[in-house]
């Protein structure tokens, strides 16, 4: 029977369609809140279909939380015209292929192409959330400032300053973002993203047990991506 009152968190997905699967076929009936951490897009070779999986899953079940993540505002802004190309370097050349869209398209042409119900989830994303058994964020929290107050800057990018801060959250903060071979656990920290689009795997939380359960990943790992 499902418990209602635990809380399932998964990390960055990447266009891992496969992966997502099997993963959520594990956990599926192991909580009533689900909360997902970004990066569902870009690298993999099914974005598209990672968004389609996981819209069906929020029309399923009663509570599902789906984070903004940095890819998500960065296919934004480019389809807005406001890229650099930092877009296609990071993997987004994957994502407009998932789309039926080739890669040398305008953005402004792009931006038509993708299906609407798809536009408003991208644009709907929130920043953060925050329930009794944790707080959430894509890359993790600006220490010392208050939830209200955070920015998209530290909970899209942040890294090193939010892992190695000694300051004590109120809560534990769950994030992805930063990639690890195995779950980061620290006393109020717990970072997820195991590199399922590297070879590594795809890794959800059970709170407040804290529970991890892992599926593995698509792809091989290039060297160095891993932080430990």
């Amino acid at each position: 029977m499902t418990d209602l009152s635990k809380t399932c968190i998964i990390g960055d997905i990447h266009g891992c369609l496969k992966s997502l699967q099997k993963l959520l076929k594990l956990v599926e009936k192991e909580a009533g809140t689900f909360v997902f951490l970004g990066d569902y897009i870009d690298r993999g070779s099914e974005s598209k279909e990672v968004i389609e999986y996981i819209l069906k899953f929020k029309k399923k079940h009663r509570e599902v939380i789906t984070l903004l993540g940095n890819h998500e505002i960065m296919l934004i802004n480019y389809l807005r015209g406001y890229d650099d190309g930092t877009f296609m370097r990071a993997g987004g050349k994957e994502t407009l292929i998932s789309y039926g869209i080739k890669p040398k398209t305008k953005p402004e042409k792009a931006a038509k192409l993708f299906p609407q119900e798809h536009m408003n989830f991208f644009r709907e994303l929130p920043l953060l959330w925050e329930n009794e058994h944790g707080i959430y964020a894509h890359a993790g929290i600006e220490p010392g400032v208050h939830l209200t107050r955070q920015v998209s800057s530290y909970c899209l990018w942040i890294r090193d300053e939010f892992i190695r801060s000694p300051y004590k959250f109120s809560k534990p903060v769950i994030f992805g973002h930063t990639v690890f071979r195995e779950p980061l656990v620290q006393e109020n920290k717990i970072g997820i993203d195991t590199g399922a689009v590297y070879g590594g795997k795809l890794t959800a939380l059970l709170l407040p047990e804290k529970k991890f359960i892992s599926v593995d990943g698509e792809k091989g790992s290039p060297s160095g991506i891993f932080r430990r």
